[in-house]
């Protein structure tokens, strides 16, 4: 199976992460010339909760996901390494249930391998929180690498 396109799926919680996410995905991308499909998929109250710290003006019903995922950290950072590295990359957002959005994204990007952060949580905590990675991990179209940056207990 070739590996053409890659979703790095990303959140706010990535920015402290962002140089390990994007080492990994250059580690595949990169000798494989595969293109890097940077998506961020964020919720209403979300948007809403950033969109004034943004300079962005439009209510939630006419918004672009994909010029807000633009301009929402650490997708910027991301971008600019993968320019600079010469990898063909893109910016997808996605407004919704963040699992659902980032696996669906999947799909339409016809992503042959995903990349996604997480933090480490308790059994306790993901029964009562969930986690949203473990959810995109099972429904995902593709093969999942998890990225766990271990200097980063949350």
């Amino acid at each position: 199976m070739a590996i053409d396109t890659i979703l790095l799926a990303v959140g706010p919680m990535d920015t402290v992460r962002a140089d390990g996410l994007a080492e990994t995905v250059l580690e595949i991308a990169e000798p494989l010339d595969a293109t890097v499909v940077i998506g961020h998929a964020f919720t209403k109250r979300e948007y809403e909760e950033f969109r004034d710290e943004l300079g962005l003006e439009e209510r939630v019903e006419n918004v672009d996901p994909d010029a807000v995922a633009e301009k929402r950290p650490p997708v910027g950072d991301l971008a600019e390494m993968f320019e600079e590295e010469g990898v063909d990359h893109e910016v997808r957002g996605s407004l919704g249930d963040v699992g659902d959005e980032v696996v669906d994204m999947a799909r339409d990007v016809d992503a042959d391998r995903m990349v996604l952060g997480g933090r480490r949580r308790s059994p306790a905590e993901k029964a009562v929180l969930g986690s949203v990675s473990q959810d995109i991990i099972l429904q995902a179209p593709c093969p999942v690498t998890y990225y766990r940056d271990l200097d980063v207990m949350e």
